[in-house]
């Protein structure tokens, strides 16, 4: 499937089709106080409200519902730092479909609870993301099941992308959409539909530059590998594996990336709920990290920021809001 020649439009509503019964319509939110800071117009939108506290449902939900009987039949396995996990967990309930999910030893403990809560069979195993997606591969070259990747696949790109598809349909005009970057799916799908939807609207990717996989390869032109350090971005931390359909979807349809510092990101946690009374996760507070870079940079513009997720116990926000 070539990158920019998909029809992104008609491929993200035939997902929303099949997921629109058991996924939320998240809030999109005018931000009087944001909007009073930067001299702009700022939208929020709420994923951090979605089924499972996060975006990816979408995607994981969407996935399953392409599977052949029998693949469904043999069950799946996948890997995840957390929200990709509460996610498939939850697809997996849905469908009927077993799962074996593999945690990376660094999974933050409320999402290893909730995952458990919901009695999948869960492997806690490998140092990083990547060696626990590595291991999740090997069982599943192992026992015929199906891999589901957390953002290297067209049916997760195409279910992410419904986000992108619900801020097209918002009535309100918008410049730039503010999007956390991880693996890439996220952005890859909402670009990808608000490309084809809206022409106009710049997409940016931000991401905590202990972590900016995407932004280094963007730069060097092709997959790089980088020197991670700990984010509290925790969703968004690992690297992209190569080969990743991601890469050349970000390449071709992301206007830029931002790169944000660990202190902005605690300040755009501290500012939302100062702004908003809610609690989000360091990666869902990425957007306003860059927002609070360069608060001039947007003035006069129409900006949505996209809370990707919610998923962070009172004690770790407290500890890292201070």
């Amino acid at each position: 499937m070539g990158e920019t020649k998909v029809d992104f439009a008609a491929r993200v509503r035939e997902a929303f089709g099949r997921i629109k019964a058991d996924i939320e319509r998240t809030p999109f939110e005018y931000s009087e106080s944001w909007s009073r800071e930067l001299g702009a117009e700022v939208f929020v939108k709420w994923e951090c409200d979605q089924t499972t506290g996060s975006f990816k449902l979408r995607g994981a939900l969407n996935k399953l519902r392409t599977l052949s009987e029998e693949d469904k039949r043999r069950g799946v396995v996948s890997a995840s730092t957390g929200n990709h996990g509460l996610a498939i967990s939850r697809a997996s309930r849905l469908e009927g479909v077993d799962l074996k999910l593999f945690l990376p030893e660094t999974v933050a403990p409320v999402k290893k609870e909730r995952i458990e809560a919901l009695g999948v069979d869960v492997e806690v195993r490998g140092a990083s993301c990547d060696r626990s997606e590595a291991l999740a591969r090997e069982f599943a070259a192992r026992t015929g099941r199906v891999f589901v990747s957390p953002y290297n696949d067209w049916d997760i790109v195409f279910g992410a992308g419904t986000l992108g598809l619900e801020l097209a349909e918002e009535p309100a005009r918008f410049d730039d959409v503010l999007v956390p970057v991880g693996g890439g799916g996220l952005i890859a799908g909402t670009a990808g539909v608000l490309k084809a939807l809206r022409p106009g609207v710049r997409i940016i990717g931000v991401e905590p530059e202990t972590s900016a996989f995407m932004a280094a390869s963007l730069a060097a032109g092709r997959l790089v590998d980088i020197d991670e350090r700990e984010t509290i971005a925790d969703a968004v931390a690992g690297g992209i594996e190569p080969g990743a359909i991601t890469f050349p979807l970000c390449r071709d349809l992301v206007d830029a990336i931002e790169v944000v510092p660990e202190g902005l990101i605690a300040r755009g946690l501290a500012r939302v709920e100062a702004a908003h009374g809610r609690m989000v996760e360091g990666a869902g507070a990425l957007p306003f990290a860059a927002l609070l870079r360069d608060p001039g940079k947007r003035a006069g513009r129409t900006v949505v920021a996209v809370v990707s997720g919610g998923n962070i116990s009172p004690e770790r926000f407290r500890a890292l809001v201070g």
